[in-house]
């Protein structure tokens, strides 16, 4: 322990602040990324619910059996409108509404991984210039700076290893958001498929889709 005190003095106490920094990142990585797991497989239930609905009323009770959850908001939206163009209009704001609480806290892991070099840096910078002044004492040998040096670089060495652990964290949640945007856009898209791009009437053996019929008249 007095050799970690002794290291963060040297760096003029911005090694106190390294532990603090390291909480946060882990803290916000593991609550988003159990947040944003709970939200992916709710999203793959919806899915599956919804591969076997057709009709609005089908729809109407695959969306009272889902539980509440940002995919859900954009199948509510989709339900919630009258014609296919409305329906697009919809499901986007509601993905656009959803979008913003998806990676919310990852600006943190974000300020975090630039934060966390510039802190050690400057951490190193004031070791060094405690280590110089010992060149002004007149009866230390300029060998014993060395040491000095090798102990101010400990702040950048931390800095550095935080930004790493804080990239990996950052890059594995902002991938996690971007599998939930898709599984709301599929959702978006087969609920309008079953909503109003379904057959609704046949001429032989053929189907012919409300969309096809729109271009007849």
């Amino acid at each position: 322990m007095e050799v970690l005190f002794h290291l963060a003095a040297v760096s003029g106490g911005i090694l106190y602040l390294m532990p603090l920094l390291l909480l946060a990142v882990l803290f916000v990585a593991l609550e988003r990324g159990w947040a944003l797991a709970m939200i992916r497989r709710k999203g793959d239930d919806l899915l599956r619910v919804l591969q076997d609905s057709k009709g609005r009323e089908a729809l109407e009770r695959a969306l009272a059996r889902t539980p509440p959850c940002p995919q859900q908001a954009v199948f509510a939206a989709v339900l919630a409108s009258h014609d296919l163009a409305s329906g697009e209009a919809y499901a986007e704001e509601a993905m656009l509404a959803q979008a913003t609480l998806l990676d919310r806290g990852l600006w943190i892991l974000d300020t975090a991984v630039t934060l966390a070099p510039l802190l050690g840096l400057l951490g190193t910078i004031i070791g060094m210039f405690n280590a110089f002044q010992i060149l002004g004492n007149p009866d230390t040998a300029p060998t014993a700076i060395t040491g000095h040096v090798a102990e101010a670089l400990v702040a950048t060495a931390t800095g550095l290893a935080i930004a790493i652990v804080g990239l990996v964290l950052f890059n594995g949640l902002n991938q996690r958001v971007r599998l939930v945007l898709h599984q709301m856009e599929r959702i978006k898209v087969g609920a309008l498929n079953r909503l109003y791009r379904q057959a609704v009437r046949t001429h032989g053996d053929a189907s012919v889709s409300l969309l096809a019929r729109r271009g007849e008249s």
